[in-house]
């Protein structure tokens, strides 16, 4: 009960500030119609409730799944059962991902068809799971980060310049929201579970990190590949109206119960599916464990069902109409500093985000602090959104100014920052773009290219999410720089203060 209490006063911290924030825009530049904001406010009861059960499911029963099924290949040294099961599993937690489908459901939706959301799902789910394999391999064949990475953008790179910046968007877009509330702590449970099988634990602790990463960018190659046999070339089309203000509450409520308890009973399926293989032939764990990590599992599913209720039935549409009204502003100003503010506090309620933070936390044995993560997420994610939409005020501006030198720093930082922090920053990239991103913070920017006539909603609406996988991964490599330089500071006052006294240690 503690923990929970715990989690709860943590995620009510995490979601008050954006609702706090909609409602001073409410009663002050920017009025909503009352069924929104009223959609809205149940919507962050949902998310605070949904996200707490999440959380405490997560900790009982994905997590040791996670941890079981890479201690098990490991221990099997068998690499085509390593190969088989990595590929299986990464197609299909990517194939269930309902931030995936979220996405490609906008794009099918505002390209009418052109990138049909079946295409692209399962583009981007075979991506994926060619580099979530990779990504495996490399732990156990020791292989350095940044060698992986500098390979994997590099690819990106010669893609992309055959890629039109729509499918450029779209793909750096699908990146960050495969990565979801349920594949991030499972893709770093089993990355855990390989690495704690090494016997240098310096080694263990920095490969803890980085699958995420190495896997998001599968699917970035898989839309760029797949772009380059789509004919047209050019995505058209526009935001679709929101139809909220409409409907009854209750009923718009109830109409996506169904379709969202599916999709996240999909996203679980992979997942059970695997731990009961697992346990038959591996594991065999006994009846007590099992019921622990079965009551894991349908508090996670719960939870996912409440949050994604909250998200999609009150933030999305609600996105939409503030960045339309703040964009028809005749000062640019409000709107681009409602999109500081919104990155600053969206990705405080992240399911992802706090999964990592406290992985983090506990690898570094508390050397770097939760808090402080969460710090220069929200700093980064807030400098995403702000960027994105002076993207779209500025016609100037193209996303590719942003990406290839973003991309470009992040990867020469990799050569010069620990290895711990090259793949937390990396795999921070993916966990900051979840849920609330996909939904709220997307429909934001694309209400803007809505209401700008020289932005396209296509190719200005999307490239937000590229953005904001990508501003992480430089926060967290620049943290890894402070630290180390910390570090070393210390390092050299120590042993100034012992040469006087003859090498004793006090």
């Amino acid at each position: 009960m503690n923990e929970l209490t715990g989690k709860f006063k943590e995620v009510l911290m995490s979601v008050l500030p954006i609702t706090f924030i909609v409602l001073v825009l409410h009663f002050t530049i920017c009025p909503l119609k009352t069924d929104m904001l009223v959609a809205f406010l149940i919507g962050s009861v949902l998310v605070i409730i949904g996200l707490t059960v999440f959380l405490f499911g997560i900790d009982q029963g994905l997590e040791p799944i996670g941890h079981g099924v890479g201690t098990s290949i490991t221990h099997s040294n068998s690499f085509a059962l390593l190969v088989t099961v990595s590929l299986i599993l990464g197609f299909f937690i990517s194939y269930a991902e309902p931030d995936l489908h979220i996405l490609a459901n906008q794009v099918d939706s505002v390209t009418s068809g052109q990138f049909d959301n079946l295409l692209m799902v399962i583009a981007v789910s075979v991506g994926l799971g060619v580099m979530m394999t990779l990504g495996m391999l490399r732990i156990l064949k020791n292989v350095r980060l940044k060698y992986v990475f500098t390979c994997a953008y590099g690819a990106t790179f010669i893609l992309s310049l055959f890629s039109s910046p729509d499918f450029l968007a779209i793909a750096f877009d699908a990146s960050g929201a495969t990565t979801g509330a349920i594949t991030v702590p499972f893709m770093l449970a089993l990355a855990a579970g390989v690495s704690a099988m090494k016997k240098d634990s310096k080694l263990s602790e920095a490969d803890s990190f980085g699958l995420v990463g190495i896997s998001s960018t599968g699917a970035i190659l898989g839309v760029l590949i797949t772009g380059l046999f789509i004919g047209g070339g050019k995505l058209n089309g526009a935001l679709p109206e929101p139809d909220i203000s409409t409907a009854n509450l209750l009923q718009s409520y109830l109409s996506k119960l169904g379709r969202i308890s599916w999709e996240s009973l999909m996203t679980l399926l992979p997942i059970i599916a695997t731990y009961v293989f697992f346990q038959i032939f591996s594991f065999k764990h006994k009846k007590s464990k099992v019921i622990d990590i079965a009551r894991g599992m349908v508090l996670t599913y719960v939870g996912l069902v409440v949050f994604l209720l909250g998200v999609n039935g009150g933030f999305m549409d609600l996105g939409a109409q503030l960045g339309i009204q703040l964009a028809a502003m005749s000062s640019r100003i409000p709107v681009l500093l409602v999109a500081l503010l919104l990155g600053l506090t969206t990705v405080l309620a992240e399911p992802a985000v706090h999964v990592l933070s406290h992985q983090v936390e506990e690898v570094t044995g508390g050397s770097v602090k939760r808090n402080l993560v969460f710090l220069f997420m929200s700093v980064a994610v807030g400098t995403s959104i702000f960027m994105s939409a002076l993207r779209i005020l500025v016609p100037e501006i193209k996303l590719w100014m942003y990406l290839l030198p973003g991309f470009g720093l992040s990867v020469a930082l990799s050569f010069f920052v620990p290895d711990l922090f090259v793949g937390m920053g990396f795999d921070a990239g993916g966990v900051a773009s979840g849920p609330m991103t996909a939904t709220f913070s997307l429909a934001f920017v694309q209400g803007i290219a809505e209401q700008i006539p020289t932005a396209d909603v296509v190719a200005d609406g999307f490239g937000m999410i590229a953005i904001v996988a990508m501003t992480p991964i430089i926060a967290l490599q620049l943290l890894g720089a402070i630290y180390q330089a910390k570090l070393r500071k210390a390092s050299k006052a120590a042993t100034a203060k012992e040469q006087p006294i003859g090498g004793n240690y006090e």
